[in-house]
């Protein structure tokens, strides 16, 4: 599903890669994306997060890294993941993006020229996410 949402959004080259279920698209300005998706009974750990910010930037070169999980995350990965700049989309994200919004409006992220204009000083900068709060579900 995310795969074809990421392809209705724009981005090229979008593949589901190994057990992970990793996703790496590019966008029109060929920033790299790298989407982790989890399907668990329970939210998603800071472990779990470590591990995506450990491989996510370093392997595929993600210049937009981004989690999602459809029990949401727990306190400490939400955190981790602020600090560490990743995108987090839980359950109530993901419904907005399966809607029809784009992607990078989820996220608050400068969709480029031409799009929205929230600015970024470069083409490749991470935008933090937004501070989540409590569990999601």
């Amino acid at each position: 599903m995310c795969r074809e949402l990421l392809e209705r959004d724009g981005f090229t080259n979008a593949v589901r890669v190994g057990g992970a279920r990793d996703l790496g698209a590019e966008d029109h300005l060929g920033r790299r994306v790298v989407l982790r998706c989890k399907r668990y009974a329970t939210p998603l750990t800071s472990e779990a997060v470590q591990r995506f910010n450990g491989t996510a930037r370093p392997v595929p070169g993600a210049a937009v890294p981004v989690v999602v999980a459809l029990n949401g995350f727990t306190d400490p990965a939400a955190a981790f993941a602020t600090r560490q700049r990743l995108h987090l989309v839980d359950r109530e994200r993901l419904a907005r993006w399966g809607a029809g919004q784009h992607l990078y409006d989820v996220l608050d992220i400068d969709r480029g020229p031409g799009r929205r204009t929230r600015s970024l000083e470069r083409a490749d900068e991470r935008v933090a996410p937004p501070p989540c709060s409590g569990r999601y579900g």
